[in-house]
């Protein structure tokens, strides 16, 4: 007969932490961010479209390039690198503009969609925390839809500019004017630079939309959109002022100013690839910045709690 098996003390005690070592190592957070971008296709989708069409377009103002370099010398300088480098750096800009707009309506569905579609008896029968999930979901506007804007936008802008040296070659233009005016190093560091100054201005506004996605029962749009409407009408009505009005066009339009110099070179050529016209400083101190962050926080911190006590629809 064999004697009875024990269990040793010290194996028992090793074993005890075993369970939130494997949980580490399973890491959540960077699952949790895939499983957003598998369920979530217009994350990148969206903006490929958008940059598509925005080769698209340039493409077929590539006809008129050659000419354009030709009647370059009648101008002077500043306006002969404007003329250049407006393209270039104005291309991008519709890339920026959808991945903000998708990060608009993602922020809206992220937490409202798992309920509609009672996909969160699921997910939160899987161990990661509500805190985890809700961070992972904040993570796509602050943080992977502008490094897809960066990269679209950068292979945009190398891509027109190698397509216009060969249409120049073409034509028999020498490209050493494009070249000499294109700031190809100074102009992607602005690129990531005001995407991440927007992420980090707007995050109050996505913070909002997740809060409103984790409580509503049904048209988040609505009810994100209308208690800043009320407020405004209320103080219209009430005191004849517009106080929060302004508060909320500089929440979504202030970070070019806090942000960028306003100096000439911002205002005659409008746009901006100088690294000089950059005003990180001021940004950072800016109060508007940490007010804004602090929001973003106590936002999520709702939404999590939200999300925990909610069930499916």
């Amino acid at each position: 007969m064999n004697p009875p098996t024990t269990v040793q003390p010290e194996a028992a005690f090793d074993s005890q932490p075993q369970a939130p070592a494997n949980l580490a190592a399973t890491r959540p957070m960077y699952w949790s961010v895939r499983r957003e971008l598998w369920e979530n296709r217009s994350i990148y989708i969206a903006p490929l479209i958008v940059t598509g069409f925005v080769l698209f377009g340039s493409l077929i103002s590539m006809f008129g390039l050659p000419r354009k370099m030709q009647t370059l010398p009648a101008h002077d300088p500043a306006q002969q690198h404007v003329l250049v480098v407006k393209p270039f750096s104005m291309a991008p800009a519709p890339i920026m503009l959808a991945t903000f707009l998708v990060g608009i309506f993602y922020s809206l569905d992220a937490l409202y969609g798992e309920r509609r579609e009672r996909s969160i008896l699921f997910w939160k029968s899987m161990p990661v925390s509500d805190r985890t999930t809700v961070l992972s979901k904040a993570s796509i506007p602050l943080v992977v839809l502008p490094l897809v804007a960066f990269v679209l936008s950068v292979a945009t802008f190398v891509a027109l500019l190698f397509v216009s040296t060969a249409v120049l070659l073409a034509n028999g233009v020498s490209p050493v004017t494009l070249w000499a005016e294109v700031r190809f190093v100074q102009e992607p560091l602005v690129m990531l630079y005001g995407l991440t100054v927007h992420a980090l201005w707007f995050a109050p506004i996505y913070g909002w939309l997740l809060l409103v996605s984790a409580w509503a029962r049904r048209l988040p749009l609505l009810w994100a959109a209308l208690p800043p409407v009320v407020l405004v009408a209320t103080e219209r009505a009430a005191f004849g002022t517009s106080h929060l009005a302004g508060l909320f066009q500089y929440r979504i339009a202030g970070a070019m100013a806090e942000a960028f110099a306003a100096g000439p070179p911002a205002e005659n050529a409008a746009i901006v690839d100088w690294l000089s016209e950059l005003t990180p400083a001021r940004f950072l101190s800016a109060p508007g910045l940490w007010i804004g962050l602090g929001l973003a926080a106590a936002f999520l911190a709702i939404a999590v709690r939200l999300r925990r006590d909610r069930e499916a629809l």
